[in-house]
Order: structure tokens, then C-alpha cells, then sequence
């Protein structure tokens, strides 16, 4: 993951935006058995690898987005944006668009902050 962060480097989100990177799927069960890639669901977690500032409220104030870096996250089965850097896929969500966070609760903001 820290070797994701630091190829990252060129591409900064703007606004609300979040960049991650799904996780791979499963191509294996439990017990050993082979799925086919026909079988393999789509995956729904990933690393948010890079945050944008935030948007704007009224005020023009600044609203954190609610990840940030490292954290991992549950997307929604549709939507985002594929971006390619150095080779790899990635996904650009707004920030609001990110349905949960599965790292430590504490860590991850709520708007009631």
C-alpha cells in the first residue's frame, strides 16, 4: 500500500473527490476450489490512495472529506470513474458517493463532526 501512495504522487484529487484501488477478487473459495472469472462478483472494497482537499459549503468554507488515505473503504456496485496511472487502475468516487469505512470506526469522520 505505501508503494501505491508513493506513485500516486503525480495525481492529487480536486474537491470532494476520492481516488482508490479495489481490492482483487477472490479466484479461489475457502475450501481450494477454483471459481471461474464469469463467477467472480464484482469487488466493492478498496484503499483510498489519494483525498482531495474537500468541498464548499455556502460559507466557502471547507468540508473534509470523510476518508483518508490508508483507509479501506465499501463502494457502490455502480458509478466512479476508471483512471489509469503508471499501468494500474484506479477509481476516482466522490467523496459522498463511498457508502462506508471498515478501518477503525475512530478514525474515520462522520458529518456530525
Amino acid at each position: 500500500m505505501a508503494a501505491a501512495a508513493r506513485q500516486i504522487t503525480k495525481f492529487k484529487p480536486l474537491f470532494d473527490r476520492v481516488l482508490v484501488e479495489r481490492f482483487a477478487a477472490e479466484t479461489k473459495t475457502k475450501s481450494g476450489i477454483m471459481l471461474p472469472e464469469k463467477a467472480l462478483g464484482k469487488v466493492l472494497d478498496a484503499t483510498v490512495v489519494a483525498v482531495g482537499p474537500g468541498s464548499r459549503n455556502d460559507e466557502g468554507k471547507t468540508i473534509p472529506p470523510s476518508v483518508k488515505t490508508g483507509d479501506r473503504v465499501l463502494l457502490p456496485e455502480y458509478g466512479g470513474t476508471k483512471v489509469e496511472i503508471d499501468n494500474k487502475e484506479y477509481f476516482l468516487f466522490r467523496d459522498t458517493d463511498i457508502l462506508g469505512c471498515f478501518s477503525d470506526a475512530e478514525k474515520c469522520r462522520t458529518s456530525s463532526e
